[in-house]
């Protein structure tokens, strides 16, 4: 794996946790991208767009009317690293407690 595809593999995780613990697992794309810039992963819109379509046809977040996002069952289990997805980052151990 490549440095871009490493960083886009976090990235990935990022919004993955963002959605975990988000209120109902939901967010916009905007406070999306606010959440994963507050922990250094400065992307475009654009750039969120294209990772929330590549986590929707994964089947880890569901895309909802006006921008909204939210996380699957299946994403939930990849973000707190009981499941594996290639192209996601595996939480490192301590990463996440897995309590909201």
């Amino acid at each position: 794996m490549n440095s871009q595809e490493a960083i886009t593999a976090s990235r990935r995780l990022a919004i993955l946790m963002a959605l975990y613990f988000a209120n109902g697992y939901t967010l916009n794309r905007s406070a999306l991208r606010h959440q994963i810039d507050l922990i250094g992963y400065v992307a475009s819109l654009d750039k969120i767009a294209v990772d929330i379509a590549w986590l929707a046809e994964m089947e880890l977040v569901e895309q909802l009317e006006l921008d909204v996002v939210r996380l699957t069952v299946r994403g939930e289990d990849v973000a707190l690293g009981r499941s594996q997805t290639p192209g996601v980052r595996r939480p490192s151990p301590g990463e996440t407690n897995g309590t909201r």
